[in-house]
């Protein structure tokens, strides 16, 4: 079963590798260890039987010609404890001298049965007497000609290879428990920065536009921090853009609306045909305002989110342009307005969108239409520089005083004493279409004697 928490996965998978690592250590140290000790028991043993020659040149080769042989009791460790001596393995270790003949001469009890050697060489063997298996040296004298036999039991060998690994096996089995305990508490502080940002996050406000910082944040979580303030950054911008359609909704749908209502209801009152034509006619007109707010609403909700045409594109100024007086062509010719354009047809290529682009002109050009008298003037220039287009929208109606420009790209603003729609929405999708492509605005003064002068530089951007 997986562990259903990121600290126990973290905490078993240590555990895990350590006993993966530190397994095969061990039995490769118990490897060594048996090697050392069969190696070092073996030196033991040619040591021995040395000794004992040495011993056997210094007393003498005649003291042992000729004699019987001479036998060494041993005695088991369980008799030395019932006699209250010291208890030794006497009786896992021992050794034989052999003469010329391969009479033994000298030795003790417990190899009695073992048999006999070949003289020919020195050499280690395995010899098994009843249900002991022993390991012997047997050394040829070069001096004597003797054979001298040294021998342990490797039951006695096994329990010394026993006795270390439960000195170093113990050990390492009582403190994997604490290592795990340690190996949690370690995950566990690891984890704290995790601890502290699910914190941060249950304690934020609702609509809160305050960034999460984590004081001295792991390196590995700073870029996490970093995405996850600009997910919500982006996500405080939408559902800020969310209230403020519902908002622009509720503010500019209600006088349409209710006009629509008056007439219907003034229409549905009477009988008099002429009331009742003026009624349909200016619920008409009302709903004709109201499409054309519902129009600007959606087209700035496009915009706030960026959504103009997807990837930017190359566009054509002058071709849009063009596209978009075609539009206007009815009401300009409705209202006996003069609209020049430049005679320059070289097209004029930005990098942007151009359905946003085509709104922020159609909307200057509203403007302008809703302002200019019966018989004025609209002139439309498009250039482009070194560095920038620009676009600009000229007329020659009342203008809008120079203390007052400021204002103007606000939301829903509209100039003291100005009749229709004044700069409601219109100015403001203006405003967002050019900040989708870094552009700048310029209210200027017209020309003419009176008017306004707009200026749109929009930067020539690579493709």
């Amino acid at each position: 079963m997986k562990p259903d928490s990121l600290r126990g996965r973290l905490r078993w998978m240590i555990i895990a590798m350590l006993v993966a690592c530190l397994l095969p250590l061990a039995l490769f140290s118990f490897r060594r260890t048996s090697d050392e000790m069969a190696q070092l028991s073996d030196a033991r043993l040619a040591e021995s039987a040395h000794t004992i020659a040495t011993i056997i040149h210094e007393a003498g080769i005649e003291t042992f010609i000729g004699r019987e042989s001479m036998l060494v009791p041993v005695r088991k460790r369980t008799e030395l404890q019932q006699a209250g001596e010291i208890a030794t393995n006497e009786s896992v270790v021992g050794f034989q001298v052999f003469d010329h003949d391969g009479k033994l001469v000298l030795g003790t009890v417990n190899l009695m049965t073992l048999p006999a050697t070949p003289r020919d060489r020195s050499d280690y063997h395995d010899l098994k007497k009843q249900h002991h298996v022993w390991r012997t040296y047997d050394y040829v004298d070069p001096k004597s000609g003797y054979v001298i036999r040294v021998a342990d039991r490797y039951d006695s060998r096994e329990e010394i290879v026993h006795a270390l690994w439960l000195d170093h096996g113990i050990p390492f089995l009582l403190g994997l428990p604490v290592l795990a305990l340690l190996v949690g508490w370690a995950v566990v502080r690891g984890l704290r920065p995790l601890e502290a940002l699910a914190t941060a996050l249950s304690s934020r406000e609702p609509g809160s536009r305050e960034q999460i910082h984590l004081p001295d944040a792991p390196r590995e979580l700073r870029p996490v921090l970093a995405a996850l303030n600009e997910q919500l950054g982006r996500q405080e911008d939408a559902l800020e853009r969310e209230r403020r359609f519902s908002a622009d909704v509720a503010h500019e749908l209600r006088t349409p609306l209710a006009s629509i209502m008056l007439n219907l209801e003034s229409a549905m009152s009477t009988a008099d045909l002429d009331e009742i034509q003026d009624s349909l006619g200016g619920a008409h007109h009302s709903a004709a305002a109201l499409a054309h707010r519902i129009e600007q609403l959606l087209t700035l909700a496009k915009l706030e989110v960026g959504a103009a045409s997807g990837s930017p594109a190359t566009v054509d100024l002058v071709g849009m342009a063009d596209t978009v007086v075609e539009e206007f062509l009815p009401v300009i010719r409705g209202r006996g307005v003069e609209l020049s354009r430049p005679p320059e047809r070289t097209p004029v290529l930005v990098q942007g969108h151009e359905a946003a682009l085509a709104a922020l002109l159609r909307n200057l050009l509203e403007n302008s239409l809703r302002y200019v008298p019966s018989g004025g003037n609209i002139r439309l220039e498009i250039a482009q520089h070194r560095q920038e287009a620009t676009l600009e929208v000229i007329d020659n109606g009342p203008g809008i005083p120079n203390d007052r420009r400021h204002a103007v790209f606000a939301r829903f603003h509209r100039e003291a004493g100005s009749s229709g729609d004044g700069y409601g929405l219109g100015l403001s999708i203006v405003a967002r279409a050019a900040r989708l492509h870094r552009a700048t605005i310029e209210l200027l003064d017209s020309p003419h004697s009176s008017g306004l002068r707009v200026r749109v530089s929009i930067p020539l951007l690579c493709p």
